[in-house]
């Protein structure tokens, strides 16, 4: 087949195409509004309008070449010239596409993704950058199976108890509590918070359970209990200490707690308990002498043992010159011990 023959059979087959989809589009009549048929014909019209002209163009240019007389070979002119009318007809559509854009007209930008260049993900991006959120939800949801994406714009666009089905159904059940939060249904959204703070202990993160039910639930008192939970146990203890402290913002209590804690502190987690005092003691001046005085014990007992925690002792006496001087010549004097 020449290259004219395939111009002239492509352009019969598209007229031929171009009348099936008026007809296609003509009957969404049944169920879509008169003006918005009439907007996706009117897009159409005006893209077949251009398409014609582009094969009216390239059979004019062949018609052209063969009276000039010159000759190629067949299969090869024929590949190149359906790239070539493929992808002059796709930018068209790409550049129609930003202009409707550039006009602010997303939604006939997106029929241009959808319908023409068989676009669906860039549809409903656009589609969303215009604010369509709840269309832009549905193409999500329905051409691209993305849930993710459409529970967002279900969220943006405020369709909330649609977008915490589809949360549900992703099991991300901290967003499902925020939203209910949203919508200030808080039986609801507590009992999403509880089931992550569980599952959050379950896989023994104290410190996140502990987020949760004091951020999103307000209850101060599960959060430090569960904190202490978590430093009794050894499960990520430092930080449950830390944080347990943290929340306690009335000094005079926090350093009562600080005393009381360490009462029952066993000999394996004083190690751990000196490393926590290092940040109380940096708080407020009102710790130092509680926190320095429980230091001085836990370094006493441990030195036989750990000589080089005597290096803690300028942590709880930062501009002690003769400390330092001291741990020198301790230092000092344990190394000729051990060298004798």
């Amino acid at each position: 087949m020449n290259k004219q023959k395939f111009i002239d059979k492509f352009m019969a087959a598209f007229v031929l195409l171009v009348m099936f989809k008026i007809i296609g589009i003509v009957a969404q009549l049944f169920h879509e509004s008169f003006w918005s048929v009439m907007g996706t014909l009117a897009i159409f019209l005006v893209v077949a309008f251009i398409i014609l002209l582009v094969i009216t163009s390239l059979k004019d240019k062949e018609q052209n070449n063969r009276n000039a007389g010159g000759k190629r070979g067949a299969g090869s002119g024929n590949f190149y010239l359906e790239t070539s009318l493929f992808d002059k007809i796709r930018n068209k559509y790409e550049e129609l596409a930003d202009q409707y854009i550039a006009k602010k007209e997303y939604k006939k930008a997106a029929k241009v993704y959808m319908n023409l260049l068989q676009d669906n993900y860039r549809g409903a991006k656009t589609l969303e950058e215009g604010g369509f959120y709840n269309e832009a939800a549905v193409v999500y949801l329905k051409k691209l199976k993305n849930k993710s994406d459409a529970a967002i714009c279900y969220e943006k666009a405020k369709q909330y108890k649609k977008a915490i089905d589809l949360y549900k159904e992703m099991e991300q059940k901290e967003k499902v509590g925020d939203l209910y939060k949203e919508i200030n249904d808080l039986k609801n959204a507590h009992t999403y918070y509880q089931i992550v703070a569980d599952d959050y202990v379950t896989n023994n993160q104290m410190v996140k359970a502990s987020l949760v039910y004091r951020k999103k639930m307000e209850k101060t008192d599960a959060a430090q209990e569960v904190l202490l939970k978590g430093w009794k146990e050894d499960k990520d203890a430092f930080n449950c200490l830390n944080n347990y402290f943290a929340n306690i913002f009335d000094v005079k209590k926090l350093e009562t707690e600080i005393q009381n804690l360490y009462h029952n502190v066993p000999d394996h987690k004083k190690i751990t308990y000196l490393e926590a005092l290092k940040h109380e003691f940096k708080k407020d001046p009102k710790l130092q002498n509680t926190t320095r005085s429980i230091a001085y014990e836990i370094i006493a007992e441990k030195v036989g043992t750990r000589s080089e925690i005597v290096n803690e002792l300028k942590h709880f006496n930062p501009n002690d010159e003769v400390i330092l001087k001291d741990i020198s010549r301790f230092k000092t004097g344990r190394n000729k011990m051990f060298r004798n």
